[in-house]
């Protein structure tokens, strides 16, 4: 990929950070989408929730990326957070793909971010791209911000959604509350453990992101994660061997819900996808397995 332009939206999250330190190491430079007045060229303006975006700075970027959102599980799913996890993913990325559809010259790809929620609890079901939307808030949700990106897809701009799965990293997501338990030799399955997860390590997540930017021929709904999905028993078995941990203390299925409220069904429901379009594409990754991704976290 020739040095490029590429602005980034959520970069001081997990996966945003970890993208633009890969892309500056690489000598891109990077435009980071700040909610405060902006301090220098590599910063632009933006109010995702006034649906604002300083669209000045974006003048010449070749690529934009959206992986701004509040994290699903930072908080009980009361009906206010609810809409603060739909506004904050759908009202900022209706507002970048308008800012991207009303430059003279746009982007040639915006790469918007999804997740593995599309599909619901699809048991023991492998599911790939071509899987209808499940049921209940996160497949509603994420429904409604891929449709969000709608003013850059008809601006005839190349738009990608990147459904996420689990992330296995310490610094955040699941993985970054699990570490510390199993450390402590506290971990174990959640519920029955026969609940499928899809994880992909956090270097291969940005090294799909980006192969997501540079790869003409994709667009539309890809999903990130390993290709070999495991139920949450072999996940939590494998990180009690890596840790030199036992993983003996499982969590009931009423704990979690008694602790999650209603995002315990998420935790338990079984989410088997593979990711069929990133290795058709010649994807190929570093960390595929359990064990791989999990010392690549350590």
């Amino acid at each position: 990929m020739e040095r490029s332009r590429i602005a980034v939206a959520g970069a001081s999250g997990l996966i945003g950070s970890a993208l633009v330190r890969s892309l500056a190491a690489d000598g891109h430079e990077v435009v980071r989408l700040v909610r405060r007045p902006a301090r220098g060229a590599d910063e632009v303006r933006w109010d995702p929730e006034r649906q604002y975006v300083d669209t000045t700075g974006l003048i010449g970027c070749d690529a934009v990326v959206n992986l701004a959102g509040a994290g699903v599980g930072d908080h009980r799913w009361t009906d206010a957070y609810k809409r603060t996890l739909r506004d904050s993913r759908v009202l900022g990325t209706a507002a970048l793909a308008e800012a991207v559809a009303a430059l003279g010259t746009p982007p040639r790809v915006f790469v918007g971010g999804s997740a593995i929620g599309f599909y619901g609890d699809t048991g023991e079901r492998a599911v790939d791209e071509d899987a209808p939307p499940g049921d209940g808030f996160l497949p509603s949700l994420c429904v409604e911000w891929e449709e969000a990106a709608a003013p850059a897809q008809e601006a005839g701009v190349r738009t990608v959604f990147a459904r996420t799965g689990l992330v296995v990293a310490r610094e955040g997501g699941a993985w970054g509350r699990l570490f510390p338990l199993f450390r402590a030799g506290l971990g174990g399955r959640m519920g029955d453990g026969r609940q499928y997860w899809s994880f992909i390590a956090l270097h291969d997540e940005v090294a799909a992101l980006r192969h997501l930017i540079d790869t003409e021929s994709l667009s539309g709904p890809v999903n990130l994660t390993a290709p070999h999905p495991l139920t949450n028993r072999e996940i939590t078995a494998a990180m009690g061997r890596v840790l030199h941990r036992p993983a003996l203390f499982p969590v009931p299925a009423p704990v979690l819900r008694a602790a999650l409220g209603e995002m315990a069904g998420d935790v338990l429901g079984s989410a088997r996808v593979v990711p069929r379009r990133l290795l058709e594409s010649g994807f190929t990754f570093a960390f595929p397995g359990i064990e791989d991704a999990v010392r690549a976290a350590l």
